[in-house]
């Protein structure tokens, strides 16, 4: 059995948001995305992907499709397939989520 402690695996750098990796298989992969206050995941598109962000700490401005919306510790949200996404950290702490995107288009 694989198991990770997500807080303990969390890095932040004042240079860009984080992306560490805990799980990947060709159907899927699971990172932990970690903002400062300020900084962004520009929105953009996955056109054969599903997103998951859940806020497992802070709180940040989501976009899904045309809709914007600040979210907080334990919230969760869907960007579906072919729909525009991102998250800014609008706080003035740490921004950490846990993320799912199916299926994995970087997978090797």
């Amino acid at each position: 059995m694989d198991v990770k402690d997500v807080f303990a695996a969390a890095e932040f750098s004042n240079v860009r948001m984080q992306k560490i990796n805990l799980f990947e298989t060709k159907n899927f992969f699971c990172d932990i995305y970690c903002l400062e206050p300020g900084q962004e995941q520009k929105v953009h598109a996955h056109q054969d992907e599903d997103k998951i962000y859940y806020v497992l700490a802070g709180h940040g401005s989501f976009v899904v499709g045309d809709e914007t919306r600040e979210l907080g510790e334990h919230q969760i949200v869907m960007a579906p397939a072919g729909s525009q996404h991102g998250v800014k950290n609008t706080s003035a702490r740490r921004l950490t989520l846990l993320v799912f995107m199916t299926p994995n288009p970087n997978f090797k």
